[in-house]
Protein backbone atom coordinates (compact mmCIF):
# COMPACT_ATOMS: atom_id res chain seq x y z
CA UNK A 1 0.00 0.00 0.00
CA UNK A 2 1.31 3.41 -1.00
CA UNK A 3 -0.47 6.45 0.39
CA UNK A 4 -0.39 9.57 -1.72
CA UNK A 5 1.52 12.53 -0.35
CA UNK A 6 -1.69 14.50 0.21
CA UNK A 7 -3.10 11.58 2.25
CA UNK A 8 -0.03 11.55 4.46
CA UNK A 9 -0.21 15.33 4.89
CA UNK A 10 -3.91 15.12 5.77
CA UNK A 11 -3.34 12.39 8.37
CA UNK A 12 -0.41 14.23 9.95
CA UNK A 13 -2.48 17.42 10.01
CA UNK A 14 -5.36 15.56 11.68
CA UNK A 15 -3.22 14.04 14.44
CA UNK A 16 -1.26 17.26 15.00
CA UNK A 17 -4.37 19.40 15.28
CA UNK A 18 -5.97 16.97 17.74
CA UNK A 19 -2.90 16.85 19.99
CA UNK A 20 -2.20 20.59 19.78
CA UNK A 21 -5.80 21.58 20.49
CA UNK A 22 -5.96 19.23 23.48
CA UNK A 23 -2.86 20.83 24.99
CA UNK A 24 -4.03 24.31 24.03
CA UNK A 25 -7.41 23.82 25.75
CA UNK A 26 -5.73 22.48 28.89
CA UNK A 27 -3.31 25.41 29.17
CA UNK A 28 -5.74 28.14 28.12
CA UNK A 29 -8.25 27.04 30.77
CA UNK A 30 -5.76 28.31 33.37
CA UNK A 31 -5.92 31.89 32.13
CA UNK A 32 -9.25 32.22 30.33
CA UNK A 33 -12.79 31.46 31.43
CA UNK A 34 -14.00 28.27 29.76
CA UNK A 35 -16.52 25.52 30.31
CA UNK A 36 -13.95 23.39 32.10
CA UNK A 37 -13.00 26.28 34.41
CA UNK A 38 -16.52 27.26 35.45
CA UNK A 39 -17.58 23.63 35.85
CA UNK A 40 -14.66 23.08 38.21
CA UNK A 41 -15.83 25.98 40.38
CA UNK A 42 -19.40 24.71 40.37
CA UNK A 43 -18.21 21.25 41.36
CA UNK A 44 -16.36 22.77 44.32
CA UNK A 45 -19.56 24.56 45.31
CA UNK A 46 -21.44 21.27 44.98
CA UNK A 47 -19.05 19.44 47.29
CA UNK A 48 -19.08 22.33 49.78
CA UNK A 49 -22.85 22.11 49.92
CA UNK A 50 -22.62 18.33 50.26
CA UNK A 51 -20.63 18.58 53.50
CA UNK A 52 -23.30 20.82 54.99
CA UNK A 53 -26.33 18.71 54.09
CA UNK A 54 -27.94 16.12 56.29
CA UNK A 55 -28.90 13.85 53.39
CA UNK A 56 -27.09 13.20 50.09
CA UNK A 57 -29.83 11.26 48.29
CA UNK A 58 -30.30 13.92 45.60
CA UNK A 59 -26.52 14.21 45.13
CA UNK A 60 -26.20 10.46 44.63
CA UNK A 61 -28.98 10.58 42.04
CA UNK A 62 -27.26 13.42 40.17
CA UNK A 63 -23.97 11.54 40.12
CA UNK A 64 -25.77 8.40 38.94
CA UNK A 65 -27.30 10.27 36.02
CA UNK A 66 -23.89 11.49 34.88
CA UNK A 67 -22.35 8.04 35.27
CA UNK A 68 -25.14 6.44 33.21
CA UNK A 69 -24.49 8.92 30.41
CA UNK A 70 -20.80 8.00 30.30
CA UNK A 71 -21.71 4.30 30.44
CA UNK A 72 -24.01 4.77 27.46
CA UNK A 73 -21.19 6.23 25.39
CA UNK A 74 -18.81 3.47 26.47
CA UNK A 75 -21.32 0.81 25.39
CA UNK A 76 -22.04 2.63 22.13
CA UNK A 77 -18.32 2.82 21.40
CA UNK A 78 -18.05 -0.96 21.60
CA UNK A 79 -20.89 -1.32 19.08
CA UNK A 80 -19.33 1.25 16.74
CA UNK A 81 -15.96 -0.48 17.03
CA UNK A 82 -17.57 -3.82 16.17
CA UNK A 83 -19.12 -2.25 13.08
CA UNK A 84 -15.80 -0.76 11.94
CA UNK A 85 -14.00 -4.09 12.39
CA UNK A 86 -16.74 -5.81 10.41
CA UNK A 87 -16.18 -3.41 7.52
CA UNK A 88 -12.53 -4.47 7.40
CA UNK A 89 -13.67 -7.77 5.91
CA UNK A 90 -15.79 -5.98 3.30
CA UNK A 91 -13.29 -3.45 1.99
CA UNK A 92 -14.14 -4.28 -1.64
CA UNK A 93 -17.78 -3.37 -1.15
CA UNK A 94 -16.79 -0.16 0.64
CA UNK A 95 -14.65 0.78 -2.37
CA UNK A 96 -17.61 0.21 -4.68
CA UNK A 97 -19.78 2.48 -2.57
CA UNK A 98 -17.09 5.18 -2.46
CA UNK A 99 -16.64 5.08 -6.24
CA UNK A 100 -20.37 5.76 -6.63
CA UNK A 101 -20.04 9.05 -4.72
CA UNK A 102 -19.19 12.07 -6.91
CA UNK A 103 -15.79 13.78 -6.49
CA UNK A 104 -14.45 10.90 -4.40
CA UNK A 105 -10.69 10.42 -4.68
CA UNK A 106 -9.44 7.18 -6.22
CA UNK A 107 -8.93 4.49 -3.62
CA UNK A 108 -8.24 0.78 -3.25
CA UNK A 109 -9.24 -1.97 -0.79
CA UNK A 110 -5.89 -1.91 1.00
CA UNK A 111 -6.13 1.86 1.56
CA UNK A 112 -9.69 1.50 2.86
CA UNK A 113 -8.55 -1.21 5.25
CA UNK A 114 -5.77 1.04 6.52
CA UNK A 115 -8.20 3.91 7.07
CA UNK A 116 -10.66 1.64 8.86
CA UNK A 117 -7.86 0.29 11.07
CA UNK A 118 -6.89 3.82 12.11
CA UNK A 119 -10.57 4.65 12.68
CA UNK A 120 -10.88 1.65 14.98
CA UNK A 121 -7.93 2.98 16.99
CA UNK A 122 -9.82 6.25 17.51
CA UNK A 123 -12.74 4.41 19.03
CA UNK A 124 -10.47 2.20 21.14
CA UNK A 125 -8.99 5.41 22.52
CA UNK A 126 -12.49 6.76 23.20
CA UNK A 127 -13.49 3.51 24.94
CA UNK A 128 -10.52 3.70 27.31
CA UNK A 129 -11.34 7.33 28.11
CA UNK A 130 -15.00 6.58 28.83
CA UNK A 131 -14.27 3.55 31.01
CA UNK A 132 -11.63 5.45 33.00
CA UNK A 133 -14.18 8.22 33.50
CA UNK A 134 -16.70 5.66 34.79
CA UNK A 135 -14.17 4.33 37.29
CA UNK A 136 -13.40 7.81 38.54
CA UNK A 137 -17.08 8.59 39.01
CA UNK A 138 -17.16 5.39 41.07
CA UNK A 139 -14.41 6.86 43.24
CA UNK A 140 -16.58 9.93 43.71
CA UNK A 141 -19.37 7.70 45.02
CA UNK A 142 -16.98 6.43 47.67
CA UNK A 143 -15.99 9.98 48.57
CA UNK A 144 -19.61 11.01 48.90
CA UNK A 145 -20.20 8.11 51.26
CA UNK A 146 -17.20 9.20 53.34
CA UNK A 147 -18.08 12.90 53.31
CA UNK A 148 -18.08 14.77 56.65
CA UNK A 149 -21.54 14.52 58.16
CA UNK A 150 -23.67 17.61 58.62
CA UNK A 151 -23.94 17.24 62.40
CA UNK A 152 -20.43 15.89 62.95
CA UNK A 153 -18.17 17.97 65.18
CA UNK A 154 -15.05 15.98 64.32
CA UNK A 155 -14.32 18.10 61.25
CA UNK A 156 -13.31 21.73 61.21
CA UNK A 157 -14.36 24.17 58.52
CA UNK A 158 -10.88 23.93 57.06
CA UNK A 159 -11.09 20.14 56.84
CA UNK A 160 -14.47 20.37 55.15
CA UNK A 161 -13.04 22.84 52.64
CA UNK A 162 -10.09 20.54 51.87
CA UNK A 163 -12.45 17.60 51.39
CA UNK A 164 -14.74 19.62 49.11
CA UNK A 165 -11.87 20.75 46.90
CA UNK A 166 -10.28 17.30 46.62
CA UNK A 167 -13.60 15.59 45.92
CA UNK A 168 -14.36 18.22 43.29
CA UNK A 169 -10.94 17.56 41.77
CA UNK A 170 -11.79 13.86 41.35
CA UNK A 171 -15.10 14.79 39.68
CA UNK A 172 -13.20 17.25 37.51
CA UNK A 173 -10.76 14.57 36.36
CA UNK A 174 -13.64 12.22 35.58
CA UNK A 175 -15.29 15.01 33.60
CA UNK A 176 -12.09 15.65 31.64
CA UNK A 177 -11.82 11.99 30.66
CA UNK A 178 -15.44 12.03 29.55
CA UNK A 179 -14.75 15.16 27.54
CA UNK A 180 -11.73 13.53 25.91
CA UNK A 181 -13.91 10.60 24.90
CA UNK A 182 -16.51 12.91 23.37
CA UNK A 183 -13.76 14.82 21.59
CA UNK A 184 -12.71 11.55 19.98
CA UNK A 185 -16.20 11.26 18.51
CA UNK A 186 -16.00 14.77 17.09
CA UNK A 187 -12.67 14.07 15.43
CA UNK A 188 -13.88 10.67 14.24
CA UNK A 189 -16.64 12.45 12.32
CA UNK A 190 -14.00 14.61 10.65
CA UNK A 191 -11.93 11.48 9.97
CA UNK A 192 -14.79 9.93 7.97
CA UNK A 193 -14.28 12.63 5.35
CA UNK A 194 -10.92 11.06 4.51
CA UNK A 195 -12.82 8.23 2.79
CA UNK A 196 -14.17 10.84 0.36
CA UNK A 197 -11.17 13.08 -0.26
CA UNK A 198 -8.05 14.17 1.71
CA UNK A 199 -8.79 17.86 1.08
CA UNK A 200 -12.24 17.40 2.59
CA UNK A 201 -10.56 15.59 5.49
CA UNK A 202 -8.34 18.61 6.18
CA UNK A 203 -11.25 21.03 5.92
CA UNK A 204 -13.50 18.99 8.21
CA UNK A 205 -10.73 18.73 10.81
CA UNK A 206 -10.42 22.51 10.85
CA UNK A 207 -14.21 22.85 11.18
CA UNK A 208 -14.30 20.45 14.15
CA UNK A 209 -11.59 22.43 15.96
CA UNK A 210 -13.49 25.66 15.32
CA UNK A 211 -16.70 24.13 16.70
CA UNK A 212 -14.92 22.80 19.80
CA UNK A 213 -13.26 26.16 20.44
CA UNK A 214 -16.49 28.09 20.07
CA UNK A 215 -18.38 25.80 22.43
CA UNK A 216 -15.62 25.88 25.03
CA UNK A 217 -14.93 29.63 25.01
CA UNK A 218 -17.69 31.49 23.13
CA UNK A 219 -20.93 29.56 23.63
CA UNK A 220 -24.14 30.93 25.12
CA UNK A 221 -24.18 28.22 27.77
CA UNK A 222 -20.74 29.39 28.93
CA UNK A 223 -22.09 32.92 29.38
CA UNK A 224 -25.02 31.57 31.36
CA UNK A 225 -22.79 29.46 33.61
CA UNK A 226 -20.35 32.31 34.18
CA UNK A 227 -23.25 34.62 35.04
CA UNK A 228 -24.01 32.46 38.08
CA UNK A 229 -20.70 33.72 39.47
CA UNK A 230 -20.97 37.24 38.09
CA UNK A 231 -18.21 36.54 35.56
CA UNK A 232 -17.99 37.22 31.83
CA UNK A 233 -16.05 35.43 29.06
CA UNK A 234 -12.43 36.51 28.83
CA UNK A 235 -9.30 36.42 31.00
CA UNK A 236 -9.75 35.02 34.51
CA UNK A 237 -10.19 37.82 37.03
CA UNK A 238 -8.02 38.00 40.09
CA UNK A 239 -11.03 37.59 42.37
CA UNK A 240 -12.17 34.51 40.48
CA UNK A 241 -11.33 31.17 42.08
CA UNK A 242 -8.76 29.30 40.06
CA UNK A 243 -7.10 27.00 42.54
Amino acid sequence: MNLALIDIVALVFFVSVWVIYTQFARLRARTTYSLSHILRQLRIDWMRTLTRKEHQIADAALLGNVERTVTFFASSTVLVLAGVLTLLASADKVVEVLHSIPYTADTAPDKVQFKLAVLSLLFVFAFFKFTWSIRQFGFVSVLMGAAPQYRSTEFTDEQREIFARQAAKVIDQAGHEYNNGLRSYYFALAYLCWFIHPYLFIASTAVVVAVLYRREYRSKVLRALLATKGWEPGPIKENGESQ
